[in-house]
């Protein structure tokens, strides 16, 4: 567990001071490097996370290991299996559209796409993981609610442990758990080793998490029966000690991977949007970030839902998929990341070792 009291700052690397008057251009550089800061910080996060799941994703802590994993059992009907089928394919239509994006775009394509990628990565993993919890028993629509449960889940260790990682506590005394190397500072540049992906995934977390706190008490304050009020005055306070920020701690709930990729909502303000789109950064990468972390988390939710439902009516599911989904990701999952769980075989010949490229794309 680490724990921060300060958000790290971005530090400005262009020196303000020089001997002479900068040229033009080298003005128009630093501005263009300054107003794309914030994109490419994001893009860190988003490569950070998938840094780290394809880092940490190996046997040990894989699903198969979980005792929660293991003991997941649901009871469900003819009509639970058409909830689920629809949740499926809400999410997989989606899961397509993004990938369709991201095969068919140069940089400049891929810019502008973020309109409606940041959306789509989003939606389709809310739509596998409502159906996860809809074979949990819970079955409902509000985020809220949604967001509640999936932080129990991550923190009960439903989940592998690439993204079993989370951040707990008041505002000012935020912990890191399950990330050990995520105390240190981050920096501006894509992460190259762990201690880098950590750093900015701890950092992710804690600005997500102080993101939250601020809001659920701009909401406790504006709401008379839940305001906390002056002693004095009656009034509610404008200024909050630490002892006030730990009342409010509960709301929180726990902060975890689904709460940063809740940040993709951004795109519904198109003010906040711009800044991404005229930033200069690298866009392929920012969608193969997002495509494998998609693809992660679905095929953790559909091994669930295939254990759930039972194999081979999973694989019934999937070969009845509409044709736009035919012969695609989804039954390629199901090869790689589903039937080795729930239907594991011994190798017929001894495993050829074959070294891993630096950057894989998920199936």
């Amino acid at each position: 567990m680490t724990t921060t009291h300060e958000e790290t700052r971005i530090i400005p690397l262009i020196p303000q001071a020089d001997l002479g008057a900068p040229e033009p251009q080298q003005l128009v550089a630093d501005e263009a490097w300054r107003k794309s800061i914030p994109a490419q910080v994001f893009l860190n996060y988003f490569f950070a996370i998938n840094y780290h799941i394809q880092e940490s994703d190996d046997v040990l802590g894989g699903l198969q290991n979980l005792p929660f994993f293991r003991n997941h059992a649901a009871e469900l009907g003819d009509a639970d299996a058409g909830a689920l089928t629809k949740l499926l394919h809400t999410c997989w239509s989606t899961e397509y559209a993004l990938r369709a994006t991201a095969e068919l775009g140069d940089d400049n394509f891929l810019r502008n796409a973020l309109h409606w990628t940041f959306p789509q990565a989003y939606h389709a993993i809310l739509s596998g993981l409502q159906a996860f919890l809809y074979t949990t028993g819970v079955r409902s629509n509000n985020n809220q609610l949604v967001r509640r449960e999936v932080g129990r889940l991550v923190v009960k260790n439903a989940y592998p442990r690439p993204v079993s990682f989370y951040a707990a506590g008041a505002y000012g005394d935020f912990s890191i758990h399950r990330l050990p190397l995520a105390g240190y500072k981050a920096g501006l540049h894509i992460a190259s080793k762990g201690i880098d992906a950590q750093a900015q995934i701890g950092q992710f977390l804690r600005t997500t998490r102080k993101m939250k706190a601020q809001w659920t008490r701009a909401q406790v304050q504006a709401n008379p029966n839940t305001a906390i009020r002056s002693q004095k005055t009656g009034r509610p306070l404008d200024k909050w000690t630490s002892a006030h920020w730990q009342q409010i701690t509960w709301r929180l709930g726990y902060t975890t991977i689904f709460d940063l990729l809740g940040r993709l909502r951004i795109s519904q303000s198109s003010r906040e949007i711009e800044r991404y789109v005229e930033a200069d950064i690298d866009f392929k990468l920012f969608h193969a970030s997002l495509l494998n972390i998609v693809s992660y988390l679905n095929g953790i939710h559909e091994t669930y839902v295939a254990k759930a439902l039972g194999l081979e009516r999973y694989r019934q599911l999937v070969a009845e998929l509409p044709a736009h989904l035919q012969a695609g990701f989804v039954q390629e999952r199901l090869r790689t990341r589903v039937e080795p769980v729930l239907a594991p075989t011994p190798p017929t010949a001894p495993a050829v070792a074959v070294e891993a490229p630096t950057y894989r794309m998920a199936a």
